[in-house]
């Protein structure tokens, strides 16, 4: 019995794996399942344990078949080594936390090193949003995002991608090697059974970046969206995810003590990405995304 229920759950794992997107909202059970994909993986040597327990090497065969399908799916995200080289622009996006006391820590650790950041969730006149304007020349704070920028800033507007508020904005950025269009967004939050309103800016966001005919265009920001749900497929493409072609493992994001997935992102056209990946940030639920990309 032990054997048959080990190849049950095995086809099941791999099924998942293959057809995540197949299945039906199921309420908003998908998303959720999406957002943790990679962790199905665990899957496999638990069933392996279970086939050797019911000494059944029909039931070991079937356990690895998922095995076989994470790696296929996963496996090149793991040994993935980053393109490197010459760089131009350093970025990068953080949640510091609404109710984050240690914000202005949190982004000065992540900022000094950085040309662009992009920070959610800011309050008005709040320690990040002191410490940033310390640390750059250029500022275009929107409600409770901004961008903060080494080089100048110009046509800077808010934007509203459906919540009703401007939660995200738009901007240009002059860099020694030419011009880049910067939006920063904050898309509503994702729940399970509660994805109607996320889905939406979502598609207020592909909109933007449609009617956008910028040559090199970057979206930083906290979309709510985990680079595995299917969600993203509505930005990437026409973007690139910087994490996906120059991260080093998942870069998961969040919670911050221990990360499970991404739901903060760097994505990008018209440019390289050069290298990517996470830094902490004190205080906050999230970790930050950074990335360097060559124009």
């Amino acid at each position: 019995m032990l054997g048959r229920v080990v190849v049950v759950l095995s086809v099941v794992v791999a099924a998942a794996l293959v057809g995540h997107r197949l299945i039906p909202a199921l309420g908003g059970f998908t998303p959720v399942l999406e957002s943790l994909l990679p962790w199905l993986g665990l899957a496999v040597p638990v069933l392996l344990v279970a086939a050797a327990v019911a000494r059944s090497r029909p039931a070991a065969a079937a356990a690895l078949v998922p095995g076989v399908v994470w790696a296929v799916m996963f496996g090149s995200t793991l040994f993935r080594t980053p393109p490197g080289g010459a760089s131009d622009l350093a970025v990068g996006t953080v949640n510091v936390g609404v109710r984050n006391s240690a914000s202005g820590e949190a982004v000065r650790a992540i900022a000094k090193d950085l040309d662009l950041l992009a920070a959610q969730e800011l309050t008005s006149g709040g320690p990040a949003a002191k410490q940033l304007n310390k640390m750059f020349k250029y500022h275009y704070p929107v409600s409770t995002v901004g961008l903060w920028s080494r080089y100048p800033i110009s046509q800077a507007k808010p934007l509203d991608v459906g919540l009703g508020w401007p939660r995200a904005l738009r901007a240009v950025v002059t860099t020694p090697k030419g011009k880049v269009t910067v939006y920063v967004m904050h898309l509503a939050s994702a729940r399970p059974g509660q994805t109607a309103s996320r889905d939406a800016s979502l598609a207020h966001a592909r909109k933007l970046i449609d009617a956008d005919s910028s040559k090199r265009i970057l979206l930083l920001g906290d979309l709510n969206t985990a680079t595995t749900d299917r969600g993203m497929r509505g930005l990437t493409p026409p973007l690139t995810d910087a994490q996906s072609v120059a991260g080093d493992g998942f870069g998961f994001t969040w919670p911050s003590e221990f990360p499970i997935t991404r739901p903060d992102h760097i994505l990008f056209k018209g440019m390289t990405a050069t290298e990517a990946g996470v830094a902490p940030a004190a205080g906050s639920d999230h970790r930050a995304a950074i990335a360097s990309l060559r124009l």
